[in-house]
């Protein structure tokens, strides 16, 4: 274990929200923080390590850029989908049956407001179950073909 010698310093408080809010966020303490960058600061880092550090990160950046553009493309069609089929199969209703309607699809509302609210708090996600379901279809495609095959 290094021996490590206290040292006090004094921050504005909106630099030490800083440091705290860091800290919180990568989980580490402020002293660890305020080392690194003494370190880094004491080092003279060249502006080649900072230029590839930044390219790593924008890289990085962009990846997540595209997974959100490619998760965004997939929910579009998604609820395009089922707009048009919702406007394919549901008739028109009647006059005299506008008001059980609205509080009907209200009370519906509701409940889907509560559902989305619980998967929301979960984490689970519409696109990762939606590959589970495609891998687990798949599987089962190829183990029908498989079970039929075997009975020709």
């Amino acid at each position: 274990m290094t021996a490590r010698a206290r040292m006090n310093v004094y921050f504005t408080p909106e630099l030490l929200a800083q440091v705290e809010a860091l800290a919180l966020r990568r989980q580490v303490s402020k002293s660890a923080i305020v080392e690194a960058a003494v370190a880094s600061f004491l080092s003279g880092d060249s502006a080649e390590k900072l230029e590839a550090a930044m390219s790593r990160r924008l890289d990085k950046l962009g990846r997540q850029v595209d997974a959100l553009d490619e998760d965004l493309a997939v929910l579009g069609e998604t609820v395009s989908l089922f707009v048009q089929f919702w406007l394919l199969v549901t008739p028109p209703v009647p006059d005299g049956a506008q008001a059980s309607a609205k509080a009907k699809g209200a009370e519906r509302f509701k409940g889907f407001m509560l559902t989305l609210g619980k998967r929301l708090a979960t984490g689970d996600r519409f696109l990762k179950e939606l590959s589970r379901d495609i891998d687990s279809f798949e599987n089962k495609a190829s183990d029908d073909a498989t079970t039929s095959g075997d009975l020709a």
